[in-house]
């Protein structure tokens, strides 16, 4: 990955001598100064994408017009749920951007404060508070803002049905016209896990049984990408999925010894509230489809690698084009390893070598030069547990590195 990085960095006039070069250096450089690069590689990337999709999307302001940045949310006095649902916190002036929806959701949170779901309403009128404050943007649909982004910096992203030849590669991603090594192709969008909430991933424990759309980091990171889905039109406050629709196993836990522990382990947890901090986040992002990448077939190598990316939280110019929420509270739990579970053995830090707090996303970047293809992410699957029939290793060595 740092050698793709410099060379992305160099450019595509770089010759054979800037070729040998980064080679040597990746040879010499210590891992945490290679990782640091890459990272910084990533951002810049990443940077000077979101400032293309605030041009595209971003109306030009009439510097005649008097403008207060957050009028909107900072005048509202924010009422607490049990004032909301019994309406006695005030006058709501009607002029008011999130009057209607406070009028729409009145009914429903007092119904909610009666049966004591009191959390249920502050997070009813978060939305609504959250929703009027979402900024204008250009009325442009994502295929627009793909295009846009297409015609500068040279290509996007189509969802077709996969070239693969086997009959359960279903849908593929295809990058339409042409990025240089190194390019940033995809980000994959969702929901993201640290290991200490593993247990609120929906289906848990068989999280894979009816989702697809999961990935792992190696620092064991979970992003869920089916919330996302193929993404939207509109720019909006976004909470993922609700969570609470994820019960605990009704059955029996038999047995004892070990069998006992892991049925404890593997029950899954129910939330009472949603988990996630909600963002306001761009839906028509032409990047966000990492997801839709398909294993190569036989004979076949991937053209992207998949890649960490630890967003800098401190950076909100950038916060509404990084497509991930993060389920749980900011403060990571410390997590050890044993077997198939993960115990918690303290605090932790999400914060990164400059101590700004990150958030803990994933990105895939083209390993050579791609042009109109489809794009294919080695899946790397464990060699401990029975594979699909679609799947051939890429590098049986490197799939034995990731799991071992």
């Amino acid at each position: 990955m740092f050698s793709v990085a410099s060379y992305n960095r160099i450019g595509k006039d770089a010759d054979e001598a800037d070729i040998e070069e980064i080679i040597d250096m990746a040879s010499k450089a210590p891992l945490a100064d290679q990782q640091t690069q890459v990272q910084e590689n990533i951002h810049s990337q990443t940077r000077t994408f979101c400032q293309l999709m605030d041009e595209i999307l971003l109306p030009i302001k009439n510097f005649d017009e008097p403008h207060e940045p957050g009028a909107q949310v900072n005048s509202a006095k924010h009422r607490s749920g049990l004032s909301l649902a019994v309406g006695s916190a005030g006058h709501v002036p009607s002029n008011r951007p999130d009057k209607k929806i406070s009028d729409q959701i009145s009914v429903q949170s007092l119904k909610f404060a009666l049966k004591g779901g009191f959390v249920k309403v502050m997070k009813l009128y978060d939305w609504a508070i959250f929703s009027a404050a979402v900024p204008e943007t250009k009325p442009l649909k994502l295929v627009h803002v793909s295009q846009a982004v297409k015609d500068h910096v040279g290509y996007s992203l189509a969802i077709r049905p996969s070239e693969i030849p086997h009959k359960d590669a279903g849908q593929g991603l295809f990058l339409e016209g042409e990025a240089e090594v190194g390019s940033v192709i995809a980000i994959y969008p969702g929901v993201i896990y640290s290991p200490a909430y593993y247990r609120y991933i929906p289906g848990y424990p068989r999280v894979d049984a009816h989702n697809s759309y999961l990935i792992t980091r190696y620092d064991g990171t979970v992003i869920n990408a089916q919330p996302w889905g193929r993404g939207d039109d509109k720019r909006e406050y976004w909470e993922g999925m609700s969570y609470s629709e994820v019960n605990p196993s009704t059955e029996q836990v038999i047995g004892n010894g070990s069998y006992r522990i892991w049925k404890m382990l593997s029950k899954p947890l129910e939330s009472d509230k949603s988990g996630t901090s909600g963002e306001i986040l761009e839906r028509r992002h032409p990047l966000a489809f990492a997801h839709f990448a398909n294993h190569p077939p036989k004979g076949t190598l991937p053209n992207v690698m998949v890649c960490p990316y630890d967003f800098p939280l401190d950076e909100r110019g950038m916060r509404t084009y990084i497509p991930n929420i993060s389920f749980g509270s900011e403060g990571a739990v410390k997590m050890r390893r044993f077997g198939s579970f993960w115990f918690k053995t303290g605090k932790s830090s999400v914060h990164s070598a400059s101590n700004s707090p990150i958030l803990k996303s994933l990105v895939l970047v083209a390993n050579r030069a791609i042009c109109n293809e489809e794009i294919l992410l080695n899946y790397r699957l464990s060699n401990s547990k029975r594979c699909p029939s679609w799947y051939v290793p890429v590098d049986e060595e490197e799939d034995r590195r990731r799991w071992g």
